[in-house]
């Protein structure tokens, strides 16, 4: 950790030393990790980020692990595509695709559990535990299997098959709950102590926003160190927004980008919005949503903890947040895979149907530059646009799978 200082409290400003293992700060507050930016200034430049590995750890002055203790996938590094027909059908003249469901284990949680996990490694961890609503759970699996340390993960009982498969496949410690991320994320809180598990949870530990962050970073270099003028992102727990964010102020810091940041567009889903919510009435932190429910299983977060940081990056970028209703993501994901070839998940395909609703009230001009995040690969969804695309089966040769299915 060359160049960290200390960890952050992102409420009250508090300062913990960063060489120790450290949840949230004693006010209750997330913690951030803080880097000797005007050192790295002097020393650190675009030009030698070209000179690095083609993953996210291109970036490693601003990220926490030493060289030795980075556990890695392959991760980030991820495509920026040009949506031109897709564009032109909504009147977006520059519309452009984040596609970070080519990472590992198919979505942009690969980034925050490699950075988090190789952390775990530097302090000695041996046993991590996280609530999730399912790709970060996939995402800890690797990573942990890959380091040799032990994963205990708690999911809702309905969470994709694929994640599900993917956790049992890479050896964790699967438990399905009744109830949401939320009901999870209250057994791992109680058994952390007791079983001796590093609580890896959203925000509650200050290394998954580092990983995350690195898509700020990556936009900006794609763009030629330019941010557009928009950015779309599907918000569940919302450490996405909250990362970039980070990396804006970082990279502003460093002198590679100017002030102007992009309009931030939180994106939830219409069963599940206490962020939308929240912006709407003005408030600073949201409230608990009762009954929520989502094809898009990652947008079911019926409360973020860092509800108020999401909430300052929109407000101070002079974005929006909005909702957007299961039938209108599912078509947006077709209808994106039908004129880009960019098979996203239902989170990534919200952004669509919601950038359509602003270019329609005006909110956005059709000639801004627009990046919309898919944040993982639609075929870890197959549940939810199987309603699209019913299979009609007549007998046992017919069995979803076909001849690779069990019988």
């Amino acid at each position: 950790m060359a160049n960290v200082t200390h960890l952050e409290c992102s409420l009250c400003k508090l300062s913990y030393p960063a060489d120790q293992v450290q949840h949230l700060c004693s006010c209750g507050g997330p913690l951030l990790v803080r880097y000797d930016l005007e050192a790295l200034r002097r020393t650190w430049t675009p030009a030698h980020v070209r000179d690095g590995p083609n993953s996210m750890w291109r970036y490693g002055p601003v990220l926490p692990p030493r060289s030795e203790s980075i556990v890695t996938l392959g991760e980030g590094m991820t495509p920026l595509l040009r949506a031109k027909r897709l564009g032109a059908k909504l009147g977006a003249q520059d519309l452009w695709i984040k596609d970070e469901g080519l990472n590992p284990t198919g979505s942009f949680k690969a980034r925050g559990l490699s950075c988090a996990v190789s952390m775990a490694l530097e302090l000695g961890v041996g046993k991590i535990a996280i609530p999730s609503a399912g790709n970060a759970a996939s995402a800890l699996a690797a990573y942990a299997a890959a380091a040799g340390i032990e994963a205990h993960i708690f999911m809702p009982r309905d969470v994709p098959n694929a994640n599900f498969i993917e956790c049992q496949a890479f050896g964790a410690f699967v438990t399905l709950v009744d109830g949401l991320i939320s009901d999870c994320a209250r057994i791992v809180a109680a058994g952390a102590a007791r079983e001796g598990w590093y609580d890896v949870s959203t925000l509650k530990e200050p290394y998954r926003i580092e990983g995350k962050k690195t898509m700020g970073y990556e936009v900006a270099e794609q763009l030629d160190w330019q941010l557009p003028d928009a950015i779309f992102y599907p918000t569940g727990g919302g450490v996405g927004i909250i990362g970039m964010w980070k990396a804006f102020e970082e990279m502003e810091t460093l002198g590679w980008i100017g002030p102007l940041r992009p309009k931030m567009i939180a994106v939830q889903a219409e069963g599940c919005q206490p962020v939308v919510q929240a912006f709407e009435r003005g408030e600073a932190r949201s409230q608990f949503w009762d009954g929520a429910w989502t094809v898009a299983s990652g947008l079911r977060v019926p409360k973020p903890l860092g509800d108020f940081l999401i909430l300052e990056a929109v407000r101070e970028s002079g974005g929006r947040a909005l909702a957007v209703s299961d039938a209108e993501l599912l078509d947006a994901g077709v209808r994106l895979a039908r004129e880009e070839g960019i098979f996203a998940a239902p989170e990534g395909a919200a952004c669509v149907a919601a950038l359509e609703k602003l270019l329609d009230c005006g909110f956005l001009k059709p000639e801004e530059r627009m990046v919309i995040y898919n944040t993982g690969a639609g075929l870890k969804y197959l549940e939810a646009y199987a309603t699209r695309f019913p299979r009609a089966g007549s007998g046992e040769q017919d069995k979803l799978g076909g001849l690779i299915t069990p019988r």
